[in-house]
């Protein structure tokens, strides 16, 4: 809607066609449908639970579920570690009778999806976008990620020490088992993926070779990508760059980006969430890294900062929908903590 209504401003014309950055949006789709073959083989979940099992009292899953989830989208973006990992967190609570604790864990897995991306380009959509669209060379990206994303583990560790170390023992009941060469196929395919983001390989051979091997391989994957977030993408482009040729909406952004970029992309995430505000936001800043802090960073707060926030409240609710203002209140709370804590580090320390 958006960028329909932006589109009488600023009638259609040649100039939309650099509106896009089609690499980002192909090496979104090439990682989602590997991802998603991944999924549908169990690959996360059977190495996820192998690493559950092995904890040997509640403070100890929580830290483990967390680390998961949080390393997880580091390589696998924040959304899918989410709804990968989310039911693994369900079930360890589950067996071990410490539903209690169950919406607690499901706030800290969906901080840790969405600050431990921050590191990689691939981490976050924000990220991938960000660092195609400025060509951030990848030491540098690293390198701005690097303090938030050591802060964030360390808040997060802290954030496990109200969990009584209760002791138990899970027992594997597990049917699932792991089909060795189609692991190997897609992690070759995974692999690839990176090395297009990282622009060793061009996005044009990408787009050839992995859609045709998962066709044959497994074409359900290909229908399972999030199609919905590529079509945000899409229109974001469209109205970001519209916004960008209208003199007085350019000059008011700009005025502001140049006040404080940092700030006003972490309030902008709070209200249109973090993906679309790195869009619209890159076209008046050149400030990277500032941007590239401050949607990620930015990614915790409101329910509505991040995709991956609202889809860790629609699985809770459906799962426990007598809990949800208990939810509601854990997740303002420990949201709103990570984001000051967050947001003052970078003002004083890395901005």
């Amino acid at each position: 809607m958006a960028a329909v209504v932006t589109c009488f401003l600023v009638p259609p014309d040649s100039e939309y066609l650099g509106y896009f950055d089609w690499k980002t949006l192909s090496c979104l789709f090439l990682t989602l449908a590997v991802v998603c073959a991944l999924r549908n083989i169990w690959f996360f979940t059977i190495l996820a639970r192998k690493l559950v099992l092995m904890a040997g009292n509640l403070r100890s899953l929580f830290l483990l579920l967390i680390i998961i989830t949080f390393l997880g989208s580091m390589v696998i973006a924040n959304d899918m570690a989410l709804i990968t990992f989310l039911p693994l967190g369900y079930f360890a609570l589950s067996v071990t009778k410490q539903e209690k604790y169950m919406a607690y864990l499901f706030v800290l897995q969906n901080i840790s999806a969405n600050l431990g991306g921050m590191l990689t380009p691939f981490g976050n959509p924000q990220n991938l976008y960000l660092y195609s669209y400025f060509n951030i060379p990848t030491g540098e990206f690293c390198g701005i990620m690097l303090p938030p994303f050591l802060v964030a583990v360390f808040l997060l560790v802290v954030a496990t020490l109200p969990v009584k170390p209760i002791k138990f023992s899970i027992e594997e009941k597990f049917g699932e088992k792991l089909n060795r060469k189609k692991a190997i196929l897609y992690i070759v395919l995974f692999i690839i993926s990176i090395l297009i983001v990282f622009r060793i390989i061009p996005f044009v051979i990408g787009l050839v070779v992995v859609p045709i091997i998962l066709f044959f391989a497994d074409r359900d994957s290909l229908k399972m990508v999030d199609y919905g977030l590529l079509g945000t993408f899409f229109f974001f482009f469209i109205f970001a760059g519209n916004l960008a040729r209208l003199d007085s909406v350019n000059a008011l952004i700009s005025s502001l980006l140049e006040k404080d970029t940092l700030l006003v992309s972490v309030l902008s995430c709070q209200f249109i969430s973090n993906v679309p505000s790195a869009i619209l936001l890159s076209r008046f800043t050149g400030d990277y890294a500032s941007l590239l802090l401050g949607v990620n960073i930015g990614g915790t707060g409101t329910l509505i900062a991040s995709l991956a926030s609202l889809i860790t409240f629609s699985e809770f609710r459906l799962l426990h929908p007598e809990q949800t203002k208990k939810y509601l209140y854990i997740f303002a709370g420990l949201n709103i903590a990570f984001l000051v804590i967050l947001t003052t580090a970078a003002k004083l320390f890395w901005v």
